[in-house]
């Protein structure tokens, strides 16, 4: 038969639903609200401190901020790639870090945020346009030597993953090197001469109408604001602000023969390093 009849569902059977009484309604209730009402009470009480020992705790920012990011990349080039990117702009970072304490700052912390790098901040600002441009060309002088020594394995067992992670080192450096601020290349420009500023935010303005990218836009007008700001403060604020920019010529050679030297170096780092995609499998 097709349809065939089946006795009533006894009330221990699997699948029994009984009829809901006003009991099991508070009791649904009490099961819903409770943890909602207990995790209130927790913020509430201990919220404060937990709060406080994020904005305190250094390594808590840094560490958390690294497995966000590692996960991030993870999504789109795999768990190896992932932790080369992160360690990449660890180095990156800790040359801003250590330039940082050299020159008498203190170092407040770093952290990472997923597709746009990592940023290490300082509680004190530089004395100088000079003193600025130093810790700004240490992260690129100490990211490219990191993303150099990756061509040490490419050497001893030609994995070509290797390769991929000096490209990418050599990349991220030589793109920091762009002369707006808050890029190390514009901090580089406080020494120089500000005026690059413009250039650079021109260039970005050009390579954003030949490719279009979301990224280059928030850049551009991040760096846009920055400019704004600095170039305003620096017309506006006085023999004090004017001062901070006044840089001898033979500083001025130096930084400017260590930036250019910088991208030359990488520009070939990365014309080296280039992996063909049609040769890969």
């Amino acid at each position: 038969m097709s349809d065939q009849w089946l006795p009533p569902t006894p009330p221990s059977a699997p699948g029994y639903d009984p009829p809901k009484t006003k009991r099991d309604s508070e009791s649904w209730l009490k099961r819903r609200l409770g943890p909602i009402a207990l995790a209130a009470f927790a913020i509430f009480k201990w919220g404060k401190i937990a709060i406080l020992f994020v904005t305190k705790a250094k390594f808590f920012v840094t560490g958390f901020s690294m497995v966000i990011s590692i996960g991030a990349y993870t999504l789109f080039w795999g768990l190896p790639f992932a932790v080369g990117i992160v360690a990449l702009l660890l180095i990156h970072e800790s040359g801003h870090a250590i330039q940082m304490k050299r020159e008498g700052m203190d170092v407040g912390g770093m952290a990472f945020v997923p597709f746009l790098g990592a940023v290490v901040w300082a509680k004190e600002l530089e004395d100088d346009a000079l003193a600025e441009a130093r810790v700004g060309l240490a992260g690129p002088l100490l990211g490219s030597l990191a993303a150099a020594a990756a061509l040490i394995p490419y050497a001893m067992n030609g994995d070509e993953f290797w390769l991929a992670i000096a490209y990418f080192g050599f990349f991220i450096n030589l793109f920091n090197l762009i002369p707006v601020t808050p890029f190390d290349g514009g901090r580089a420009m406080a020494a120089i001469s500000p005026w690059m500023w413009f250039v650079g935010l021109g260039l970005m303005a050009a390579y954003l109408v030949w490719r279009p990218n979301p990224f280059v836009i928030l850049f551009l007008v991040l760096g846009a604001l920055d400019v704004y700001r600095r170039w305003k403060h620096r017309k506006e604020g006085g023999v004090e602000a004017r001062a901070y920019y006044e840089v001898s010529k033979r500083n001025r050679a130096l930084v400017g023969l260590v930036y250019v030297g910088l991208i030359l170096a990488l520009v070939a780092g990365m014309n080296a390093t280039h992996l063909d995609p049609d040769t890969l499998g």
